[in-house]
């Protein structure tokens, strides 16, 4: 870390020199020392970066998934460069999102998604005196079109519960997930001693290491009643595989993989597309705020720092807005 040294020569031109000078010469000497670093580093060194923001977001709680993309993303952006990540320029990170875009063809959302993390990065890489100024800061949101992501209706959860019919446990997961709106990386975490069914509610381990309490509907109480009574083993999650055993004999929990195939096997057999478990989540939403629930109820259960996220997971239904308007318009 040079900012040491830096500091030390302001302090002795600070008599000398004007503030607009003082400005010149500390971005000069970031510029000398970062280069003269850079020029002395090898892609060991270069690689440690990356290593040490991902340690540094792991302390934070980042989630494994987020930790995950950060390194893949961070990894290949420094791949693709082939120059130092403490060196670059504004236009030269414009060029590379241009470039990602048309090798692979994505979307306005993925390459924004590429710019988040590269300008988490350069933050980063500014507020730990590795770079003077992130060259991310005049490189603004990508802007998409909003797609409007459907929420299930009626008679689709209900050809989704009947193709779920033999299965205990999908019913189960099923229930849960349309009732209580988890995501369904906390759904893989729930243990049986963590659901309370007299209350019919349980503490939810969300994203940064959050708690918060959730609920679920009688329908999923008797549900989840059914599928434990059918269970032998003695693994404490909630939900397990019924195949895949561990070495100690009991069947393994349910993987956000797993369980992700099986939202799509039971949306083929009912002729469904797009079945996900966070389109459950985006039905619970909607649902609840077409039935009159206020909106920042909404955002506590899903477990939302912000409350325009959660305003992005709702559609409002529009047979009620077209109702709504003839009353209140018309």
């Amino acid at each position: 870390m040079y900012t040491e040294t830096i500091n030390k020569i302001k302090s002795m031109m600070e008599s000398e020199l004007q503030p607009m000078q003082m400005k010149k010469l500390d971005e000069v000497l970031h510029k000398v020392f970062a280069e003269r670093a850079a020029s002395g580093s090898s892609k060991k060194e270069k690689r440690n970066l990356i290593k040490q923001f991902i340690d540094a977001k792991r302390i934070e709680g980042c989630a494994k998934r987020t930790e995950k993309s950060y390194s893949s993303t961070l990894k290949f952006f420094a791949k693709s460069i082939k120059k130092d990540v403490r060196l670059i320029r504004t236009d030269e990170i414009r060029d590379y999102l241009l470039g990602y875009q048309k090798i692979n063809n994505c979307s306005n959302v993925t390459l924004d998604n590429v710019r988040r993390i590269l300008s988490t990065f350069y933050n980063w890489l500014e507020e730990e005196d590795f770079i003077l100024k992130s060259p991310m800061r005049r490189i603004h949101r990508i802007k998409a079109p909003t797609v409007i992501k459907p929420a299930l209706s009626d008679d689709q959860i209900e050809l989704i519960r009947k193709a779920a019919e033999s299965n205990t446990r999908n019913i189960a997961i099923i229930d849960m997930l349309l009732s209580s709106g988890i995501r369904v990386s906390e759904l893989v975490r729930l243990n049986r001693s963590s659901i309370d069914l007299n209350t019919r509610s349980f503490i939810v381990h969300g994203k940064g290491a959050k708690q918060r309490v959730s609920y679920f509907d009688v329908k999923t109480k008797i549900e989840i009643e059914k599928y434990l009574e059918s269970r032998k083993d003695k693994n404490n999650a909630l939900f397990v595989s019924a195949h895949r055993k561990t070495k100690s004999g009991t069947y393994s929990r349910l993987t956000i993989n797993s369980i992700e195939k099986i939202m799509r096997d039971i949306g083929a057999m009912a002729e469904i597309d797009n079945v996900h478990p966070h389109r459950f989540r985006r039905t619970m939403a909607t649902r609840a705020i077409d039935k009159g629930m206020p909106i920042e109820q909404v955002q506590v259960l899903l477990g939302h720092a912000k409350i325009d996220t959660t305003l992005r997971y709702a559609n409002v239904l529009q047979a009620n807005v077209h109702h709504s308007h003839q009353k209140y318009i018309c």
